[in-house]
Formats: structure tokens, sequence, C-alpha cells
């Protein structure tokens, strides 16, 4: 068969460097080697054994026009148990045969009636299916100038028809095997990637859990106790100020006495859900401090805005008309504030403001309850 004239003349690299050269550089283009890679294909092996069996086949995908080259190719393979053999003899049906096929390696003849090899080569690349596939590309020809456009169009190896046997059979395993490697390098990195993904979310979810109360869905007291302290260092640094209401629900005991626990469970996830709601600023945090008692902590809000909202929180959570016949101040349910600002100062702890705050409470409790009071002045109160 005669080569058609419609390659071009002038050589590049890939034509000098030879074929040995063409088999380790078009081996793996573009994808280097990662040594955390190979530690993940330990990490992710059970997977890799679902999609990817260690005993996977190879499979040649003959595209050539001539029945002869197909059976001499046949012949030449028919000997080696690991390697399937499929041909294809129509130009316009090589692409298709490869999406079916799932070749490891493509011997594309290099003229065909109706179109020339090298199309074919750039259209496998052009898909999604095909497109890192290893293609040996067969000529009549030994040409600097044919082998420049062979790899040129993403060719990874060049053979002069019909190759020796025993060449042809080494040279289809080594690209196999490279192009299965890169699969199960390629799968074990999304393995590896999923892998991470979900411990991120499970890391999320523990840290999350570890952070929440499990009744009220609020932050619990060792959260609380980390993110006051963090806000309370920030304002001591920039010379702003924190505020803290401390809320109780008033007469929760007489409560569950009367209703039962399930029912001031829910009566607590209410209140939760109450106050929360005026929570408008993305660094405030609410907390259940324990039992029926809750801490808003409010960082560069100064006492103004903080008897403002505790107000809100109070009058909101008695327009919830929560029936409450165990109560000495109201036929329905609750709550006592108290509430304190401070600005940090050298030798004054964050305790000081919890302890500030909670005096207020006790203090709007002994006063009637369903109040807000504020703290008196501190040292170090702005």
């Amino acid at each position: 068969m005669t080569e058609k004239s419609t390659l071009p003349d002038s050589t590049d690299g890939a034509g000098s460097t030879g074929i040995e050269g063409a088999i380790e550089a078009g081996a793996n283009p573009g994808r280097p080697d990662d040594a955390s890679l190979a530690l993940a294909l330990d990490a992710v092996r059970s997977a890799l054994e679902q999609t990817l069996p260690a005993d996977m086949p190879m499979m040649v995908l003959l595209v050539d026009d001539q029945a002869i080259v197909a059976e001499a190719v046949r012949r030449a393979l028919e000997g080696e148990r690991e390697i399937d053999f499929h041909y294809c003899a129509y130009p316009d049906q090589a692409v298709r045969t490869a999406e079916e096929v799932r070749p490891t390696v493509i011997l594309q003849d290099l003229v065909m009636p109706g179109t020339d090899g090298l199309t074919l080569v750039r259209a496998y690349r052009a898909n999604e299916a095909t497109r890192d596939v290893p293609i040996i590309v067969l000529s009549t020809k030994e040409e600097p100038a044919i082998k420049s456009a062979a790899f040129a169009s993403g060719a990874n190896d060049y053979l002069v028809k019909l190759p020796d046997s025993i060449e042809l059979i080494a040279r289809v395993k080594y690209h196999s095997r490279s192009y299965v490697n890169m699969l199960q390098r390629d799968e074990a990195y999304r393995a590896l990637r999923r892998s991470q993904q979900e411990l991120l979310k499970a890391n999320l979810e523990l840290r999350r859990l570890t952070q929440s109360d499990g009744l009220t869905g609020l932050s619990n007291r060792r959260y609380l106790d980390e993110f006051l302290s963090v806000e309370w260092k920030r304002a001591q640094r920039e010379g702003t100020e924190v505020s803290l209401l401390m809320i109780d629900v008033d007469y929760f005991k007489p409560y569950n006495d009367t209703y039962g626990h399930v029912a001031g469970d829910n009566v607590l996830r209410s209140v939760a859900t109450t106050i929360r709601r005026e929570i408008l600023q993305p660094r405030d945090l609410v907390a259940r401090f324990g039992g029926e008692e809750f801490a808003v902590v409010l960082p560069g809000t100064g006492s103004a805005g903080a008897r403002l909202l505790a107000e809100k929180m109070r009058r909101d959570v008695a327009a919830l008309a929560l029936p409450h016949v165990g109560s000495a101040v109201s036929e329905h349910l609750t709550i006592s504030i108290g509430v304190a600002t401070l600005t940090p100062a050298p030798g004054l702890a964050e305790t000081a403001l919890i302890e500030a705050a909670d005096a207020a409470l006790y203090r709007a409790k002994r006063d009637g309850r369903n109040r807000v009071a504020f703290a008196t002045q501190v040292a170090g109160r702005g």
C-alpha cells in the first residue's frame, strides 16, 4: 500500500528521537509520577479491586481496512492469554468501536479509505473515553516525516507493518500496562480525594457534635468558654467592648413538676429557638450554659445594644404564651436576663464578665423575675 502525499515534509524533535525514545515519551503524556499516590494505592486497595482488578486483560483494537493485516495481527497475539483482540475495518466506526471495546491500546492503520489514520488519531484524542488510550500507528514506510506527523497528532508509538510478532507483543504489553497503571493511579487519586472529603465531613460533623448541645442545638458550655476566651483576647488587643447576656427560664423546676420532663425539654428548645432568632451578627454566639440557663456573647457590642437585645428576647419569649401554672409572676412562661458589658483590661479575665452578668441575673430574679437587669460598675468596664 502506498502512503498518501498529504503528510508534511518537515521533521521535528519527535521524528529524530527514534522509536525507543518515543515509547518512553509517549507512554504517559502529561502525567508525571507522584510519590504520594503510591501511598494512596495501598490506602484504597479495596476500592480499586472493585473498579480495576489486578488481572485486568489487555484489549487490543486494530483499525485497518485490510483483512489480511487483521489476520496476521490476530495470529501474532493468539498465544498471549492476557491479550484480547478486536478488529474494526471501517474508519467511520473506529471511534464508536473504541468507546464500546475500551481498548488498552489501539493499533491504527495510517492510510484508510475515505480518511487518513492521523485524522482518527486526533479524533481519539478529542474523545473523552479514548483520549488517554495509547495509540500505535501502523505504516508501510519508515520515514521521519511520517513519524513526526504521527507523534504530533497524538500517537504514542510507530510501527512499520507487519512487525515481527515478538516486537508487536512487547510494545502492546508495554503500552497496555502503562495505560492500566495510569487508570489505577488516577482511580487511586480519586478514591483518595473521596476519602479525604468524607473524612473532612466526618471531622466537621464530629466538631459540630462536640461543640453543640444535644437538646437545643445551641453551642454547648465547652464551646462557650473557648469562644469567650478568644473574643476576650481579641477585644483586649483592639480595645473594644464585649457584652454577655445570662438568661434563666423562670420557675423551670415547677414547670417540670407540673408538665413533665418531656414538656420541659420542648420548652427549652422553644426558648433556644426564640432567643437565637434575634441574633443577626455573625460574630455573636448563643449557647446553653447549663440546665435552664443560656448565655449570649456579643463581641463589639456596647451596653445600649446589649440591653435592647435582652429586652427583645424577653418579650419574644413572653409572646410565645406557653402556659405555666406553676409560675409566680405570670400565667405564661417567662425568662429573666442579666446583662454585663466590659472592656478587657490588663489583669482582668473573661470570668469577670461571667460573674458580672451572673450577678445581674441574680438581681433580676430577686427583684421579681421576668425582667432584665444590668451589671453595676466593674473595674475595667467600658
